[in-house]
This record gives C-alpha cells, sequence and structure tokens, in this order.
C-alpha cells in the first residue's frame, strides 16, 4: 500500500475506513458497495463509490475491479497472523447445540481468526446451496461458528429451525426473530415450530 497522502481524509472517509477495518476484522473479507451504503445510511450508491475513490487515491486502501477486492488494511493483516487454532468441521448440529463427537465431526482443520481467543465452543460447518451469496458466502464455503457468541440481530447465524440447519441472518420484526436470506431469491425464514441459534458466523475460509 502506498504512503498515505497528505491530503486529509474526511469525517465520513474516517468513519467508512473504520467501518471497512472493522468489517475485515469480523469476517475476514471486505464489505461490498451495498453494505457500505447501508452503513452510511444511504439511499444510493455514487456517493459510497466516490468515498472509496478518494480513499484510494489517498493512499489509505488498495482497491480491485470487484465489490469485495479492497485488500486487507494493514492494521487487519497484522492481528490475522495470530495464532492457529485446530477446529472441527461438522456434518450436522443436533438439537441442544454442537456436540463434537466423533460421529458428528466430519474432519479437523486449522484456522486463523483474530476473533478466536479460544478455541472451545468453535467449530466449522461446510455452506451448501446460494442463499448468502450477497453476503459473499458461496456453496462450497467453510464458515466458523462460534457457539458461546450471543447473536445480535443482523448477526449470520448457524441455527436450527424447524428441525434443519441453515446460516442466514438473525433478524427481528415487532421483537420476533427470523432467518433472512441474503439472495433476492429466497424468502425470509420465519419459524413455525423452533428456532435455536446454534453460533454466530465469526468467518469464512474457503479449501482449494
Amino acid at each position: 500500500m502506498k504512503k498515505l497522502k497528505d491530503a486529509q481524509l474526511t469525517p465520513k472517509e474516517q468513519n467508512l475506513l473504520a467501518f471497512i477495518e472493522e468489517y475485515q476484522l469480523e469476517n475476514g473479507s471486505s464489505p461490498t458497495v451495498r453494505e457500505m451504503r447501508e452503513f452510511m445510511k444511504l439511499k444510493s450508491d455514487g456517493f459510497v463509490v466516490h468515498c472509496v475513490q478518494s480513499l484510494t487515491q489517498k493512499g489509505a486502501i488498495e482497491k480491485g475491479d470487484t465489490p469485495r477486492s479492497i485488500k486487507l488494511l494493514p492494521s487487519v493483516a497484522d492481528r490475522l497472523h495470530s495464532d492457529v487454532f485446530r477446529v472441527p468441521v461438522l456434518g450436522a448440529i443436533p438439537a441442544g447445540g454442537p456436540v463434537i463427537t466423533e460421529e458428528s465431526v466430519e474432519s479437523w482443520v486449522n484456522v486463523e481468526n483474530p476473533r478466536i481467543k479460544n478455541s472451545e465452543g468453535v467449530f466449522v460447518l461446510r455452506v451448501t446451496g446460494n442463499s448468502m451469496i450477497d453476503a459473499g458466502i458461496f456453496e462450497g464455503d467453510h464458515v466458523i461458528v462460534d457457539s458461546k457468541k450471543s447473536p445480535r440481530e443482523k448477526d449470520i447465524v448457524a441455527a436450527l429451525v424447524d428441525g434443519g440447519v441453515t446460516i442466514k441472518r438473525f433478524v427481528k420484526k415487532d421483537g420476533k426473530p427470523y432467518l433472512r436470506a441474503e439472495n433476492p431469491e429466497y424468502s425470509d425464514i420465519v419459524p413455525t415450530t423452533s428456532l435455536e441459534v446454534q453460533g454466530v458466523v465469526i468467518g469464512l475460509t474457503r479449501f482449494y
């Protein structure tokens, strides 16, 4: 990354840069234009694109051609060089929470994530389907889930809903929780009998 130019960042640019840093730390990837627009509470993408271009010109970020191609900030990259944790890849999550048994563990993988302070309760799930593609999560990806973390509204979670496990956005309406896909082709999931959040997604990894 080139040295930051003398031109000072505007308050909005500083705010957006802080959001990009926090997002990268939490997700291991960069936010889309839409996510940045929602963070800035704007109705169109124009000003967000302008801010991203300005941050690039001032040397605050490095940008490619795709929505998530903002490279990891140096501050984020440094924190990603943390301890490596060995966590299980689960084939399914039973009711009552993830159980680490020989039958439930498909394999073990080493992961690095600044949000993992203790590997207890952390597991990996393989993503099936395309319901979360607008959040940058695709079929075949592996999400890192922390079962000890309490979900906040708009967190992406692993949930057991009406007997099936799914990865979705955790949202509420009139105080009642339901699950939202990040793909307009998929409908919201409103539980008919039960909704148990089994953990909060804290990272994403791809194996090649």
